[in-house]
């Protein structure tokens, strides 16, 4: 069985619903527009929706016609902070913001999956569609959880995607278990003494200190951990100073960490708060850090990923497999999964620019091929 048939018949309107959506990113929370025009094309089909879950958020139900199972399905919406650099004739009116990451093709797919599921309610059980702000770094999941997602709206089983320019067309790939990395923010101000550039005697210096500081951060892992487990640091903003000749008062440290065990994750953030402690220390200033848990790692439920390869070899054929890399990127549907058991996948196709890219172009014709995979995994796994 190809692209469901039903749903390639309305290919052409998906793809006007994506570009509308791409000329109009919102950032997370901010998805005001996005979410109203995904309620009311669910509304427009018959399925009943609620919003205003974790702010933006809005979940839509299609009950079938068969007692069954409650499966979710879930796509974000939010668009990143930067500049579209495509040329593209349907490109971001919102200067400054951007679809970088495809979250305009997510939600376009899920909601094609509705508009197959709504005129063919001849399933068990019901699907419960899951339109989620703010994924990139805001806590979108989290907030959505809060705000009771699950006890709302019941599932059995959870599943979500995201696209691939790094893969071939319609190719899914995943990864039983762990899959991607848990990842925490940390800001560390140096408060240090300022003074003139030409008399160093007089300062505590900042950035000499923070130079130092990187340094011992970038030992953590390849002195504290085996080398067998994957984790990393990096300093990723430096911040200090905006004359020739003042040595600064302060200097601002950003980045991430990124881990696969939440115990690495609570030993690397325990080494750099002794490091910032013990540089103070030294150097007799104060250093602050904030640290902040921003992504789980991502699990995949190991049943439900063999479910799902069922389902797409039905779709796709020998393109689904189980053999994706680790990846210390992160998602925050980990912390969906956390709740529900599930499966997360990655969805190739024809684009050659990566994800996070001012050119990056989401291929359109892939959004049948997600929709039905989405539709499919509904009519199959309800009835399990």
């Amino acid at each position: 069985m190809p692209v469901i048939e039903q749903i390639a018949q309305f290919a052409q309107d998906l793809t006007a619903i994506r570009q509308d959506f791409h000329q109009h990113p919102e950032l997370g929370f901010e998805e005001h527009r996005t979410s109203q025009r995904v309620a009311d094309l669910l509304a427009s089909w018959g399925v009943s929706v609620e919003r205003g879950i974790g702010g933006t958020g809005l979940v839509g139900v299609i009950e079938g016609t068969r007692p069954g199972r409650s499966i979710g399905l879930r796509a974000d919406m939010d668009a990143l902070p930067m500049d579209e650099l495509t040329n593209l004739p349907y490109a971001s009116k919102n200067p400054g913001v951007f679809h970088g990451c495809g979250h305009d093709g997510h939600t376009t797919m899920l909601l094609g999956a509705a508009r197959y599921l709504a005129g063919n309610r001849d399933f068990a059980g019901r699907a419960v569609l899951i339109f989620q702000p703010a994924e990139e770094g805001l806590g979108g999941a989290r907030a959505m959880l809060r705000d009771g997602l699950f006890d709302r709206f019941p599932c059995d089983e959870l599943y979500g995607m995201h696209n691939s320019p790094y893969q071939g067309h319609s190719q899914l790939t995943i990864r039983p278990g762990k899959a991607q990395a848990g990842a925490s923010f940390f800001d560390i101000t140096i408060h240090g003494r300022g003074s003139h550039g030409a008399m160093p005697q007089a300062s505590r210096d900042p950035i000499t200190i923070g130079s130092g500081l990187i340094k011992e951060m970038q030992e953590i892992v390849s002195r504290n951990m085996d080398p067998t487990r994957p984790a990393v640091v990096s300093v990723t903003q430096f911040h200090a100073g905006s004359a020739y000749n003042v040595i600064p008062e302060t200097a601002v440290l950003r980045g991430t960490f990124r881990y696969f065990d939440e115990a690495d994750g609570v030993m690397i953030e325990n080494r750099i708060r002794k490091l910032c402690a013990g540089f103070a220390l030294a150097h007799e200033i104060e250093i602050t850090a904030d640290i902040r848990n921003i992504f789980d790692v991502l699990s995949n439920d190991p049943e439900r990923v063999g479910n799902l390869i069922e389902v797409a070899h039905e779709i796709v054929g020998d393109k689904a497999q189980p053999n994706a890399e680790l990846t210390m990127g992160s998602e925050d549907m980990a912390d969906l999964l956390r709740v529900v058991p599930g499966a997360f996948f990655n969805l190739g196709h024809s684009g050659t620019v990566p994800l996070h890219n001012s050119g990056f172009i989401f291929d359109d014709t892939i959004l049948p091929v997600g929709a039905s995979l989405l539709a499919r995994l509904v009519e199959v796994r309800g009835a399990a």
